[in-house]
């Protein structure tokens, strides 16, 4: 699966929240890292039905 889309990071207290502008897809993680590679997975489920 392609996907292209903004992500915006944040930190909040001791977490980096990560979520997708167009989408509202949102996942953390303790790096930036470590955020983003969760988004990944939560985008690739988010579109899981997408792609059959």
């Amino acid at each position: 699966m392609n996907f292209k889309g903004t992500v915006i990071v944040e930190k909040e207290e001791e977490w980096f929240v990560a979520t997708c502008f167009e989408n509202r897809v949102a996942s953390q993680g303790k790096t930036v890292d470590e955020a983003i590679e969760n988004l990944k997975e939560a985008l690739e489920l988010y579109y899981e039905d997408d792609a059959a």
